[in-house]
């Protein structure tokens, strides 16, 4: 199948009409809008990422899992360190972007100003050749007249040929050669303009084909690089993707080299008190002088009671002292 191409489309059966071109500057100004566009785009996308990757940092940051110990406060650290890791790497994503869509503005500058050079040529062609377009269609116009008004001076001639006014018939005669002189002046006029306006018309006939040309291929970069330029952003986007999901493995390493018995075992070690637990507390009767099975709890009983010597004898009356007995052996009193 043939392929299309500008310079076979956009042309009009009025000389003066710049419909065709219009329609392809028009193209070219939507074209460098959709790049204005995807750039903004990219750069927004970019701020977020860099937002993102900034509270991603942040948070790595903040405590978790401080006074946790053994093989789980590795994987939690590991968790934190990669956290960070993901955090960077968002932030070189965002990098990344913004290098993409620099180069994007770049491509869209150049072709700027190539355009502009072939737009100021193409509108000085166009100028030239409505002005010398416009020139011809006077020059015809007159040209036509003057023809109009050499026969119309020739009839008068022919109509008055037999008068007998010769000096009528001279005028008559000079003025049929004014007018033809006038025509031919207008002829050679009006053929001049339309041979200027012929080569005005093939310059820009040549430019307009070479202006098609340069856009069409302009179109074409346009599209294949806004087409690059995407793609490589999701190329961007699914890289990361791959990164975090390589530094959230490191994560799920350790998490399988978390022991949960071991760690309750390191607590035990480390924090232990005894291996025995209390003993129980057992009722105790006030008035029981009995031992408990766990231990003889102090007596209650008041002490015996203690004699220091004989009594005296009471048939000693050396000294002055009355004695006072009772039957009961085991009761006496010393009274002085």
């Amino acid at each position: 199948m043939k392929n299309l191409h500008f310079k076979d489309f956009f042309w009009n059966s009025d000389l003066t009409c710049t419909a065709g071109y219009d329609a392809i500057i028009q193209y070219l100004n939507d074209g460098k809008r959709t790049c204005k566009e995807v750039e903004e785009f990219m750069k927004a996308r970019a701020s977020i990422e860099e937002k993102y990757a900034k509270d991603l940092l942040g948070l790595s940051k903040k405590v978790c899992g401080h006074n946790e110990m053994n093989t789980l406060k590795k994987s939690l650290d590991m968790f934190k360190l990669q956290t960070e890791h993901v955090s960077l790497s968002h932030l070189q994503l965002a990098q990344s972007m913004r290098e993409e869509a620099k180069k994007l503005e770049e491509f869209r500058e150049k072709q700027k100003e190539m355009r502009k050079k072939i737009e100021q040529q193409m509108d000085v062609l166009h100028k030239q050749k409505s002005s010398q377009f416009k020139k011809t269609m006077d020059t015809k116009k007159t040209y036509e007249q003057k023809c109009r008004d050499k026969e119309e001076a020739e009839q008068n001639v022919n109509r008055n040929t037999n008068t007998n006014n010769t000096k009528h018939m001279e005028k008559l005669y000079t003025k049929a050669q004014q007018a033809k002189q006038n025509a031919e002046d207008a002829d050679r006029l009006y053929q001049q303009n339309v041979a200027t306006l012929g080569k005005a018309t093939d310059e820009w006939l040549k430019e307009h084909v070479r202006a098609c040309e340069m856009f069409e291929k302009q179109a074409m970069e346009r599209i294949n690089f806004l087409r690059n330029t995407v793609w490589t952003h999701l190329n961007q986007l699914s890289q990361q993707c791959v990164t975090s999901d390589e530094l959230y493995e490191e994560v799920r390493r350790s998490l399988e080299q978390c022991d949960v018995q071991e760690d309750i075992e390191h607590f035990i070690n480390l924090r232990r008190t005894g291996d025995k637990p209390p003993a129980p507390v057992v009722y105790e009767n006030f008035y029981s002088g009995q031992r408990s099975p766990t231990g003889a709890p102090p007596s209650r009983l008041p002490p015996p009671i203690v004699r220091r010597g004989p009594l005296p004898d009471p048939t000693n009356n050396s000294r002055d002292t009355v004695y006072s007995t009772v039957q009961d052996t085991g009761y006496s009193v010393i009274q002085y």
